[in-house]
């Protein structure tokens, strides 16, 4: 790289907040960005600016589509009883809405690159918003079914366009955290819902002759859609088209993530067809459905394990007791997942923190059913929540180093969407396991099991990438570009 352009490596102590990362090298055909300013305070002006108005955005966005999504096993406290709902035909309509989600994920991903994440994120927001609403008139286990299917399909694409999205603003060594701080909003979103969700179920039953639980579709539903025209004008599509990024800044950005991608690994391909048969992303797809097992289990059924300890340790509780004590192991994962992310931020070690993760997390849900304590069941299930919201943001780290910028759309979709089949899978097993055998403990183990392995086989990919690194002619030491530290 020519000196002349290459920005000065600075002190991970330096007053300007700038801390050095190592970067990829350079191609001969990139070119510099303008040195009009300090680069150090254009990068630091930068990402301070995405901070404050790309991420409280997408925080709150996803914070609604959990609100949205888990709402569902809130109201199945006194909704399952009022339509005649089964365990089982409860657990079916839970799973339903990942078919239409798998179907439509990689179609939904690929229309939003081509027009524009502003437009399609807000189309997402809007219409899984009024969907989600609509199931406050359910009349039974037909319409139920319909109308999670119906939910699936119109939040498909919604994540990992995100993901997508965030790719388009932010260089992978600031990733890790911001992606931690959306990814945050879901734990937040289970512990600030569940006290609501349960009040809203003691006192607005009966509110304008609605039920508690067709109200909780309802408050929940209807904003989202409101969010969903907002985000059309609040989120521009990159960086060159955000009014309040300065002509340095864009070409900032928009160079550091170019050095970015020159270097993604072309193991996947450079097309959409070939992200989408790629093994890695295959592997990696196995590796999500793994975490994703343990997120779901908890997202869907803990307000019902709660109650079950009437049957477990005879403590009987209230519906707005199982709404608090249920958002103790997400208010627990919310306040550690942000801190682990921040320190894989500094170590890079992303595959240490979601294999041990992922495994701890595991261990504890597999004892929890047998402690034969409460409290001491809430704790592990904490443990559990908190180990599984470690392990999430940071796999999302780990497919854009096997995907170029051409098949990043499809693959990161596929990844989400053949990985998210374990919020059908777990649901329907759940609840047929339930019926069958009266206790949580057979899912709680099984899902332990396939955490585990998923633990194991993220550690054999790293692996199998590091001997083909190895396996690499050598290359000149990485030179130094300078990422903004964003965090102070």
């Amino acid at each position: 790289m020519n000196s002349s352009i290459r920005p000065p490596a600075v002190s991970d102590h330096d007053s300007l907040g700038v801390i050095a990362t190592p970067a990829r090298k350079e191609s001969k055909t990139m070119t510099a960005p303008p040195r009009t300013g300090s680069p150090e305070a254009t990068a630091h002006s930068a990402y301070r600016k995405i901070f404050r108005r790309i991420v409280p955005v997408i925080m709150l966005m996803y914070l609604l589509a959990w609100l949205d999504r888990v709402n569902i096993g809130f109201a199945a406290l006194t909704m399952n009883k009022d339509i005649g709902l089964s365990d089982t035909a409860f657990g079916l309509g839970a799973a339903l809405f990942f078919v239409g989600y798998f179907i439509f994920e990689v179609p939904s991903n690929v229309i939003m690159e081509k027009v524009g994440a502003r437009m399609w994120l807000a189309r997402i927001m809007i219409t899984w918003g009024l969907v989600s609403a609509a199931t406050a008139f359910v009349v039974g286990e037909v319409s139920f079914y319909a109308v999670r299917i119906l939910l699936g399909i119109t939040e498909a694409g919604f994540f990992p366009g995100v993901l997508l999205y965030l790719t388009f603003w932010v260089p992978r060594a600031l990733r890790g955290r911001i992606t931690a701080l959306f990814l945050m909003a879901a734990p937040l979103a289970t512990a600030i819902g569940a006290p609501i969700a349960s009040l809203i179920l003691a006192h607005l039953d009966g509110f304008l002759g609605l039920k508690g639980w067709q109200v909780l579709f309802l408050a929940f539903g209807l904003p989202t859609a409101l969010v969903g025209v907002a985000v059309f004008w609040l989120l521009p599509s990159k960086p060159a088209d955000a009014k309040w990024l300065t002509a340095d800044e864009k070409a900032f950005l928009h160079h550091q993530l170019a050095l970015e991608q020159a270097d993604t690994d072309k193991d996947a391909g450079h097309s959409t067809f070939s992200a989408l048969k790629s093994p890695k992303v295959l592997a990696l797809a196995f590796v999500f459905f793994g975490i994703a097992s343990g997120s779901y289990l908890l997202n869907f059924f803990l307000p019902q394990v709660v109650a079950s300890f009437k049957t477990t340790y005879g403590i009987s509780l209230s519906v707005t007791q199982i709404g608090l004590i249920s958002a103790i192991p997400f208010l627990c994962a919310a306040l550690v997942m942000y801190f682990a992310a921040r320190r894989s931020d500094r170590t890079q070690k992303r595959v240490v923190y979601v294999s041990g993760g992922t495994v701890i997390g595991a261990v504890a849900l597999a004892l929890s059913p047998f402690v034969g304590n409460p409290v001491l069941a809430i704790v592990l299930l904490s443990v559990t929540a908190s180990c599984v919201y470690i392990a999430l943001p940071l796999f999302w780290q780990l497919p854009p180093r096997f995907l170029t910028a051409a098949s990043a759309a499809a693959g990161i979709a596929l990844i989400n969407s053949v990985g998210n089949l374990s919020g059908f899978v777990w649901p329907y097993a759940t609840g047929a396991l339930k019926a069958t055998t009266g206790t949580f403990t057979v899912a709680f183990v099984l899902v332990a099991a396939t955490m585990f392995i998923a633990a194991v086989a993220v550690i054999a990919l790293d692996r199998s990438r590091k001997r083909q690194d190895n396996a690499r002619p050598s290359r000149e030491e990485p030179e130094l570009e300078t990422v903004a530290r964003v965090d102070r």
